[in-house]
């Protein structure tokens, strides 16, 4: 008790001394720094109604395309070679090589794969040119041919890109599969595009081996070389396995063909599988065109970027956030750098110790990322504070909320920069200033922490594979949280009426509705399923446009909050209507809480939890309570443990800001990882509700008092 007393007498002083600083220099940093400039940018008007009239009509960012490199381009390749003509002899992609691998058996019994990376070799654009010629050509020695679908089906590496670019120049489209995704979704994805190539990785032949029978097309698999074991001899003779540099040699020995055919604009350049949260992966149709105009959507920032910047490529490429973003930066001519969610850190699961993470080494200045990561940030940060006792603790969420406080002012904070922000980048290199985040809605607090803690500027953005990852995107300038920012260049967004929902455009104070999405980075469909095209998209005036499915609600600058997703709402018992999503969201800043899945159906007044605890919060609770000696399995099943816990949950919604109706009455803490190779999250991690229903079924009713619940997500 004594030292609790005196940990708040030297934080109270802390804060005299820290407010008598302030009173005595604010003159001098309203002087220096003039807020007043950054809160009129941060105020302007962002997005402008096309008809400030007519509520329907849409909305369109106020400032336009910077001058690209994207204009006048009929298809990638083009546009890759005016890249290479414009930056010719800069670093443009590099890769770390593999110097070591070893496995780490952990105390449950799962194995580690743990790296020791050498520095970032490089190809400069030039370099990088020359090799995409010499892969296509050996494509086309492959019986690749101009039309044709071609898989890939590996983690983001400079070799993905390099086939990416290759087969583009064939002519041939880009199908993608997600490398995590399970056996019946691989086959799946191969079935329907009934493609007879493959590229891939040396890691993944096993996966391919095994379901085998169950894709009887395939006739060519080229490997991208690993350190692991080679098996290609185990594949029967009829299948023709190659290493991809033994691919790049044999298109060396063949000059490609000069007068080789041009795509065009509307030939589908990507066949890009959602990540089917809501059910089986869709494959969307994304022409050259919806690409060009995607990268050429994020040209409003271009301003605040060069080609001195450095960016990370570390999210799978085969998630249409990351293909965006690769081609953008391309376009500026920035090095991008391949890392991995596995090296990325100096504490990532696959680094070994001793060995620098792959922000260390490249030390970016722009990275990309999804909630879910920043979420990890935070907790692991606050971890590591929390560690150091009641002090550290207390200090810390002082600074932070002080930063965030003057922030929201205009104002910049150089010491608390110096002293406290500048050591907690350097987790992230040290020389970051910029993150775009998108893929699933990043909860206000988690934004603002990262902000404040990392100084850097989080930028969110909204978007969708069918849209091509252009939907909006926050300014540079903007001093909000928990919004998405306005339509990107070339992108028109309008509302539409959600009347089940409750959701309409005539709503005070401002409009709100399902987000509909039009422009020219709006996919040609969805492959082999017309109706479900019809149903998704329509045309309008020259304008195709897709209904997303999610609500909004529109600022009076421009700028969207995503407030609800159709598939999320569920109506309870005697009529209110939930958004599982937005509890989800507030709730995964729990303490307790790694992933979350919230159930909710109109046969009873309450709402329930699924919970993946994390591991050293549970650890250190059960320590509290003389359960140390418990294991993880245990402590999961401990009847006390959950109370607790739901104590907590209870606690933490009603400062969340949730109602009654939104918190949940019972949790079930689940010890089984959810990972995209057992069907209960997505390759991005996203949760599958129905197939999480599904698994839990049994759990879920016993919870419910033995009456099952029904469908996840139904709004009636």
């Amino acid at each position: 008790m004594g030292v609790n007393i005196g940990v708040t007498i030297l934080i109270s002083l802390i804060r005299i001394i820290v407010t008598l600083y302030d009173i005595i220099t604010i003159p001098l940093y309203y002087y220096i720094q003039k807020p007043w400039k950054k809160l009129e940018r941060a105020a302007s008007q962002h997005g402008r109604q096309l008809d400030p009239t007519n509520p329907y009509s849409p909305w369109v960012r106020t400032n336009q395309h910077e001058k690209n490199l994207m204009q006048g381009c009929d298809n990638v390749t083009q546009f890759f070679d005016r890249v290479v003509s414009t930056y010719g002899d800069k670093k443009a992609f590099g890769f770390r090589p593999i110097l070591e691998e070893s496995s780490d058996v952990q105390a449950n019994g799962r194995i580690f794969k743990k790296y020791v990376l050498g520095d970032y070799q490089w190809n400069n654009y030039y370099e990088m040119q020359e090799r995409v010629k010499n892969v296509a050509s050996g494509f086309l020695q492959q019986g690749i041919k101009h039309g044709d679908i071609v898989m890939i089906m590996a983690d983001t590496r400079l070799e993905w890109m390099l086939s990416a670019l290759a087969l583009m120049k064939v002519g041939a489209t880009v199908s993608t599969l997600y490398a995590i995704l399970g056996e019946d979704g691989i086959a799946h994805g191969i079935n329907e595009t009934e493609v007879t190539h493959i590229v891939t990785s040396q890691d993944m032949l096993p996966k391919l081996l095994k379901i085998l029978p169950r894709i009887p097309l395939i006739r060519n698999i080229v490997y991208m070389e690993g350190f692991s074991k080679v098996i290609k001899e185990q594949f029967p003779e009829e299948i023709k396995v190659t290493p991809f540099l033994k691919l790049e040699e044999m298109g060396k020995m063949v000059p490609f063909p000069s007068t080789y055919p041009k795509s065009q604009p509307n030939d589908t350049a990507i066949l890009m599988y959602t990540s089917g949260s809501t059910g089986i992966p869709k494959g969307v149709m994304l022409s050259h065109r919806n690409v060009l105009a995607s990268a050429a959507a994020y040209t409003v920032i271009s301003p605040h970027l060069s080609k001195q910047d450095s960016y990370l490529a570390y999210l799978p490429l085969a998630h249409v956030l990351e293909m965006a973003s690769e081609f953008y930066f391309m376009s500026l001519g920035m090095a991008i750098g391949y890392g991995s969610p596995l090296t990325m850190t100096d504490k990532s699961t696959g680094i070994k110790k001793g060995c620098p993470g792959d922000f260390s080494v490249l030390k970016p200045t722009i990275a990309t990322g999804v909630p879910l990561v920043l979420d990890r940030i935070r907790k692991g940060v606050c971890e590591e504070i929390d560690g150091k006792g009641a002090f550290a603790k207390q200090l810390f969420d002082f600074v932070i909320k002080y930063k965030r406080h003057w922030t929201k002012q205009g104002y910049r904070t150089p010491i608390v920069n110096f002293l406290v922000c500048n050591k907690i980048k350097q987790i992230l290199g040290g020389r970051l200033r910029m993150m775009a985040v998108g893929g699933a809605p990043l909860g206000p607090e988690t934004h603002e922490f990262i902000d404040a803690c990392l100084d850097i500027q989080v930028l969110q953005g909204y978007g969708l594979t069918e849209c091509a990852a252009s939907g909006t995107l926050m300014n540079v300038d903007e001093l909000s949280s928990g919004r998405v920012g306005a339509p990107l260049a070339g992108v028109s967004i309008k509302l539409i009426d959600w009347v089940e929902g409750n959701y309409r455009v005539t709503d005070k104070p401002n409009p709100r509705g399902e987000i509909i999405i039009g422009g020219p980075n709006i996919s040609k469909g969805y492959y082999k399923n017309d109706q479900l095209t019809k149903e998704s998209y329509f045309d309008e005036d020259g304008t195709r446009w897709f209904y997303t499915g999610d609500i909004a609600e529109m600022y009076p600058n421009g700028t969207v909050k995503i407030v609800d997703r159709r598939k999320d709402l569920v109506k309870l018992q005697f009529g209110e209507y939930i958004s599982l999503g937005k509890v989800e969201s507030e709730l995964k800043c729990s303490t307790y809480v790694d992933n979350i899945c919230v159930i909710g159906d109109s046969y009873h007044d309450h709402l329930i939890a699924l919970i993946v605890p994390n591991v050293k919060a549970l650890k250190q609770l059960a320590q509290t309570v003389n359960k140390e000696h418990m294991s993880y399995n245990d402590l999961c099943r401990d009847l006390e443990i959950t109370n607790l816990i739901t104590k907590d949950i209870v606690t933490f919604s009603n400062k969340q800001g949730l109602n009654k109706m939104e918190i949940p009455t019972k949790i079930k803490l689940c010890s089984e990882e959810w990972l995209p190779d057992t069907g209960l999250v997505t390759a991005a991690l996203k949760i599958r509700r129905k197939n999480i229903h599904d698994y839990y079924k049994s759990e879920i009713r016993n919870m419910y008092g033995g009456i099952d619940a029904t469908v996840m997500g139904k709004s009636s």
